[in-house]
């Protein structure tokens, strides 16, 4: 049935005991219960509602805003659990269930999880799932080095922060990369900075060459500068005269180029380091 789990523009047709029923142009009807009526409302008046399945699965309309809308992500939390799944507080009257094969490991009441709403093709049901991978593209066509996306921020991992990328694709901002706290569910605009051939993205908070080095990255770059853009001492030299020189451990050294090189900051040669 058209409409589930999504906003519409419907006109009032009649006013009635239970509440106001409202139709389309082609004759969908459904009904707006009397606690969303207000004193300004009229018949042939057209207002913006959501609809989603009751309690008895029959089509609603409601002027409350529901917290994840249909095929998006949202973090939600559990306020209660059955023996159908968990029932998710997803801002109206109704409870969203994710069923136990929706689940990834068993959720608990009050617990926080993220979760993708759809629609079940087969009883037109709402429906969170979980099983949030199963929802992403594994096929990168459309994105490449340097773009600018709109990232959903999604659970810590060991290696950084995951996220979703344009709705449909799965990224890691990695650890270093985090040059400011990320909010679970927050929404902002990103950056490309490397596709991989599993169909995941590495992503930046900052414009692809406008990344903030760490210090030892900052040392090699002035030392570079100072020198004309040229330097002898490199990854083959010795940790005392790179200590002399940068003032810094022959390790530190290494990753700074390393990352200044990852960056096409510098090129390198077999003798000498340069500034791009």
């Amino acid at each position: 049935m058209k409409y589930i789990g999504e906003y519409a523009e419907l006109r009032i047709d009649r006013f009635t005991s239970v509440g106001a029923y409202l139709e389309d142009d082609e004759g969908f009807e459904v009904l707006l219960p009397n606690k969303y009526l207000t004193d300004n409302l009229e018949v042939d008046q057209t207002i913006r509602v959501y609809i989603y399945n009751d309690s008895e699965d029959r089509p609603v309309a409601t002027t409350e805003t529901p917290m994840v809308e249909l095929n998006d992500f949202a973090f939600l939390k559990v306020k209660a659990v059955s023996n159908f799944g968990a029932f998710l507080d997803w801002g109206l009257e109704k409870d969203l269930l994710v069923p136990f094969k929706e689940q990834t490991a068993k959720m608990v009441e009050d617990g926080v999880y993220l979760i993708h709403l759809y629609r079940d093709e087969q009883t037109n049901r709402l429906v969170g799932s979980a099983r949030i991978n199963r929802f992403l593209e594994d096929e990168i066509t459309d994105l490449a080095q340097g773009d600018e996306v709109d990232i959903f921020v999604a659970e810590v991992t060991d290696l950084g922060r995951k996220v979703i990328v344009n709705n449909k694709y799965s990224g890691l901002i990695f650890k270093d990369r985090l040059v400011r706290p990320l909010r679970n569910g927050e929404r902002t605009t990103a950056y490309v900075e490397f596709v991989r051939e599993d169909g995941k993205l590495d992503i930046s908070l900052v414009p692809i060459g406008l990344e903030k080095f760490d210090e030892f990255s900052e040392t090699v770059l002035s030392y570079l500068k100072e020198n004309n853009g040229t330097i002898t001492v490199t990854d083959k030299s010795s940790p005392d005269l790179i200590r002399s020189e940068l003032g810094m451990s022959k390790k530190s050294f290494k990753k700074a180029v390393g990352n200044l090189y990852k960056n096409k900051k510098i090129k390198l040669t077999n003798t000498t380091i340069e500034l791009v």
